[in-house]
């Protein structure tokens, strides 16, 4: 009985310390982005071309809805268009955004320390001036970003004494086209893990985009991030992935995707180098395509992502409630770790 009572203690002192992380970093979050919190929706219409497609190939969880005769809507996967479709209605003025809660479901994912079919991230989307389409603005924002990381940080090990900070004062840029030539016989996977644990703090330009060697260093969906834009006579993309290094797991960890979006030029590149011209038909793509929305800069960054890494817990069911393998469950509570 005494340990199943410490288990239950752990857990809700774990339950408070993921409540502080996420209220601390929100707070530095929309005071450094200028953003203003608002509503966001659990599914949106199918064949709207608004949910998104992430790498293109996992599958939305849907349903037909009795009461508008049986139409489709999904569950969403992330707010990377819906979020625009929003700025362009509260008409917001460059330099300023929005950012939420989503809560998603990808049932494709398979589970383990980092990944579970629940997902839940802050997604934020900021109005930009068209001219700031370039590197350095991008790369601004990213500083913000890991600035507010740094502060949660702070705060978090102050608040928790045995929390000894890890990450680094400054964030270092490096394209995957470069990471690729440095490493060309390691996989795009074992390349983070190496610049992840030199660095401590990368952001991975290019995600998407074929790199030299013909292929991309990850998969994105065409329609949102612009991957194909070329930054100089080398290297292209403006988005990119922040990792950090994960003592506890000894590995690269991914905490935010994000990105410049797509432009009329660009969504046509990408469309026809993924040969989906098919989905110029739909509506957020005609919208777009028609120059009707605001250029926008915006992302998604791991909620439960950050509280893992920052209470440095093992697994993600530890800041997380949500569905596991019952034979995962007890070999994890064999080794100690309890999930919530």
């Amino acid at each position: 009985m005494k340990s199943t009572l410490q288990q239950l203690s752990q857990k809700l002192e774990t339950e408070e310390a993921v409540d502080f992380v996420k209220s601390e970093f929100e707070k530095q979050l929309k005071a450094r982005l200028s953003l203003v919190r608002i509503c966001a929706p659990t599914v949106v219409l199918h064949g709207t071309g608004i949910n998104d497609d992430l790498n293109g190939i996992e599958r939305p969880v849907g349903f037909p809805v009795k009461a508008m005769q049986e139409q489709r809507a999904e569950v969403v996967q992330s707010l990377a268009k819906w979020k625009r479709l929003r700025l362009k209605e509260y008409e917001l003025e460059p330099g300023t955004g929005i950012v939420t809660d989503m809560k998603a479901l990808r049932p494709d994912e398979d589970l383990g320390p980092l990944h579970s079919i629940s997902v839940d991230q802050w997604d934020w989307e900021k109005v930009m001036l068209p001219e700031d389409r370039h590197l350095d603005f991008l790369k601004e924002q990213v500083s913000k970003i890991y600035d507010s990381i740094l502060a949660t940080q702070a705060a978090v090990a102050t608040k928790y004494q045995l929390i000894t900070p890890e990450l680094p004062e400054e964030i270092t840029f490096i394209h995957a086209e470069d990471l690729q030539k440095k490493y060309p016989h390691l996989t795009a996977k074992q390349r983070e893990d190496v610049v992840a644990k030199e660095f401590g703090a990368v952001f991975l330009i290019g995600i998407g985009g074929l790199l030299g060697s013909g292929e991309p260093h990850d998969g994105r969906a065409p329609d949102y991030d612009d991957w194909s834009t070329p930054t100089s006579a080398t290297t292209k993309g403006l988005n990119g992935d922040i990792l950090v290094w994960n003592s506890v797991l000894e590995r690269a960890f991914e905490l935010s995707s994000m990105g410049i979006r797509v432009d009329k030029g660009t969504l046509e590149l990408q469309l026809k180098e993924r040969k989906a011209d098919d989905r110029k038909k739909l509506y957020y793509h005609s919208q777009l395509l028609e120059e009707k929305l605001p250029q926008t800069i915006g992302g998604g960054i791991g909620q439960s992502r950050l509280c893992m890494f920052l209470l440095q817990k093992q697994h993600i069911g530890e800041v997380q409630v949500s569905i596991w393998p019952e034979e995962m469950k007890t070999g994890l509570s064999e080794r100690g770790i309890h999930l919530l």
